[in-house]
């Protein structure tokens, strides 16, 4: 009997890895229906292996594809050209080449990427939610865990939905009737259950992560993220407040060394992804590094070389660079390692708590508290081997605090291009360098396919 539920066990996890798989290959997240069965039922949580394998293969998907996946197509990348971090040097009229013209279609393979792979991680995840729902064989300590895990990639993933395609669904169900005739919920609407997922997930995790590699989000990482929410929605106090309940935990401390930052034992890390394999590190690497000129695919804009201070040591230390004799080309180098070095050096970093000071200088800056919001933006700049800023008004300072952000978080999944939009400077800077730049570009297009498969969706304007 226990060699039969072994191998049942195995099946069961082979069917989800098919079922993860599958999802990502459908065209819409509006096709899927399924019925109820292993890989959608009870049957596939009837313990805690099985459910800790579905929810595995959800980090994984995240890791290989879609927004958080330090691919080609991923946020870092494709975001990065899409901002001014990056210059694109790959094959003419390929889709990224699309993003840093900003000529993106709606049948532009990235975009629908995006939008397809996540929107199947969202159901995956939701599948997982149903099943813990309706298994009584977990006990009720470790589903609970599983859930606020659930509850918290369901509101992230959303997020970064949100903030790439304006008023979006909000998926809660594995319903395919509900979800083949959804319509776009406003961004206040959307907002505002990403918040409760968060809150909820954050009520029910701890700050324990059960193991030393941080690759499972737990209360510190809900906690973050309701932050960056409250951030971008002008809350400051609320904002302020999550900020500083990350900071002020034991969990996390700044890491003085800059080149350890991007190692896996960072103690400032709250969440990243495990490479998969033991020895591998992050796609990250593989897709920024080059060792020729001129650069294959993207290199570090000239924009982004000359907003470094003199003095800032993360030009040194994070950015790497090649020369052909007459030319000099710099590449992100955060990432350094794209060998298998037989035990993993790196992880792909999701959230770390450097943004959370930020996040906390640029929240007491707007309720007018200027020595606590100095305070946290020069701890960020002393610790690169910068002086004390020099701003002393408040438009000043909220500058300052942006121009930190640029240098502290470049290539981190988008965020100088949502810092961009949700400042409102989005017009003004990437107008004057991008000839193909239009107001409309600060929502990418829903996908054609999406628009065909549900009567409900309208596209954004401009496309």
């Amino acid at each position: 009997m226990k060699y039969y539920k072994l191998i049942q066990s195995m099946l069961i996890i082979a069917l989800i890895v098919l079922l993860c798989l599958w999802l990502n290959g459908c065209e819409s997240f509006t096709e899927v229906d399924l019925p109820q069965s292993q890989l959608t039922g009870t049957a596939v949580l009837e313990d805690v292996t099985t459910a800790n394998a579905a929810l595995s293969n959800c980090y994984s998907q995240l890791r290989e594809n879609g927004i958080l996946s330090g691919n080609q197509d991923g946020l870092s990348n494709g975001l990065g050209n899409y901002s001014d971090e990056l210059t694109y040097y790959g094959s003419p009229s390929a889709p990224l080449e699309d993003f840093y013209n900003h000529t993106v279609l709606p049948s532009n393979p990235m975009v629908s990427s995006l939008w397809n792979s996540s929107y199947s991680q969202i159901y995956a995840i939701n599948a997982l939610l149903e099943g813990l729902e309706k298994s009584t064989a977990i006990p009720s300590e470790q589903r609970n865990v599983l859930k606020g895990e659930g509850l918290f990639l369901r509101a992230f993933i959303h997020f970064y939905l949100l903030n790439l395609f304006g008023d979006i669904p909000y998926i809660e169900t594995t319903d395919y009737k509900k979800n083949s005739t959804v319509s776009r919920m406003s961004e206040d609407e959307v907002y505002d259950k990403i918040t409760t997922d968060l809150m909820l997930s954050k009520s029910i995790l701890n700050y324990s992560y059960g193991t030393a590699e941080r690759v499972r989000p737990n209360k510190g990482t809900a906690t973050a993220v309701l932050a960056r929410v409250y951030l971008y929605r002008g809350a400051w106090q609320l904002a302020e407040e999550e900020a500083s309940q990350v900071i002020n935990t034991n969990t996390y401390q700044l890491e003085a060394d800059l080149d350890k930052v991007f190692l896996k034992e960072n103690p400032s890390t709250i969440w990243q992804l495990h490479p998969g394999i033991t020895g591998l590190n992050t796609h990250d690497a593989h897709t920024f590094i080059f060792s020729s000129g001129p650069p294959p695919i993207t290199a570090i804009s000239t924009h982004l070389l000359n907003a470094f201070e003199t003095g800032d040591q993360r030009k040194q230390h994070w950015l790497g660079n090649v020369t052909d004799g007459t030319q000099t080309w710099y590449y992100p180098y955060k990432y350094k390692q794209i060998a298998n070095t037989g035990s993993s050096q790196e992880f792909a970093i999701i959230l770390r708590l450097e943004e959370q000071y930020l996040i906390r200088a640029e929240a007491r800056a707007h309720q007018n508290n200027w020595i606590g919001a100095l305070a946290d933006l020069n701890l960020i700049r002393n610790r690169a081997g910068l002086a004390d800023t020099a701003a002393n008004t408040p438009e000043n300072v909220l500058l300052a605090i942006q121009q930190e952000r640029r240098v502290e978080l470049f290539t981190e999944l988008g965020q100088r291009w949502f810092d961009l939009k949700r400042t409102e400077q989005a017009d003004g800077i990437l107008s004057a360098i991008k000839p193909g730049w239009k107001s409309t570009d600060k929502w990418l297009p829903i996908p054609q396919t999406e628009l065909l498969l549900n009567k409900n969706l309208h596209q954004n304007p401009g496309y």
